[in-house]
């Protein structure tokens, strides 16, 4: 989201430079060959390119889809692959959208979800699940912050773990504190950028370094990705990012 003039495997060595890892999005346009050369820490990409979660067709296509995205991800050393409640379209409309979830489209989803698990164990990975406001994503199923910690939490294995997708929280329910709290145990990743705009702490409503620090009192030791476009200068951007969830535990230490 950074950098858009510039090749992939610039953007990725920058970051790198910089002291950042880097999260992946639609893997089949780059070269991965060229991004095994940069020496980044690849921590994050997309865990699938087709399927969905509620119904068997989707499910089939899914899994096959995620074996093949675990396979590309293994080659970059990406040890979280991510999904979504359904695949995603041109601007991020879901290729197929639900006006309401059945009682069966929930228990579908669930059996995906525990088959989805089996893979990874099997590859030696971790599937997240994230969580996408409906304001910008309609008719997405399971998209809701609830709803993903609903089902993250009732397949309760390690192999899944919550995407948690601060930006959209805000926009779909607000509470970010009380959410992290809620969704702690079963956390892979938090996910930020500030609203309205969608670009980096500070630049809009959210107080991230008081989630952050909340994050930190908590107990969260997890990754932390900025998932976000840049409002100015995208290193002052990423500066701005790394000043959010690290001046908390600057001030901690100055108290001693």
């Amino acid at each position: 989201m950074f950098w858009t003039d510039k090749p992939i495997h610039w953007r990725a060595a920058r970051l790198t430079e910089m002291g950042f890892g880097v999260g992946l999005w639609n893997y089949p346009d780059w070269d991965l060959a060229k991004l095994e050369t940069v020496g980044a820490k690849y921590t994050i990409m997309n865990g699938y390119l087709r399927g969905r979660l509620a119904d068997q067709d989707g499910a089939n296509k899914l899994l096959e889809s995620a074996r093949d995205t675990a396979q590309a991800g293994k080659r970059l050393g990406v040890d979280r692959l991510n999904l979504h409640g359904t695949g995603l379209g041109d601007g991020g409309i879901p290729t197929r959208q639900h006006e309401r979830v059945t009682g069966p489209m929930w228990l579908k989803a669930r059996d995906t979800l525990n088959r989805i698990c089996d893979l990874a164990e099997e590859e030696g990975v971790v599937f997240t699940l994230e969580n996408l406001n409906l304001l910008e994503h309609p008719g997405c199923p399971f998209g809701a912050t609830e709803d993903v910690l609903a089902l993250v939490s009732s397949v309760n294995r390690p192999q899944l773990r919550i995407n948690l997708d601060l930006y959209h929280t805000q926009i779909g329910e607000g509470d970010l504190i009380r959410w992290c709290k809620k969704c702690l145990p079963w956390i892979g990743e938090v996910q930020v950028a500030d609203n309205p705009g969608r670009c980096e702490p500070g630049s809009g409503e959210i107080n991230y370094s008081a989630v952050a620090r909340a994050l930190q009192t908590m107990g969260y030791q997890g990754p932390s990705g900025m998932e976000a476009y840049a409002s100015g200068d995208p290193e002052r951007a990423l500066e701005a990012f790394r000043a959010a969830f690290t001046s908390h535990i600057r001030q901690y230490r100055h108290r001693f």
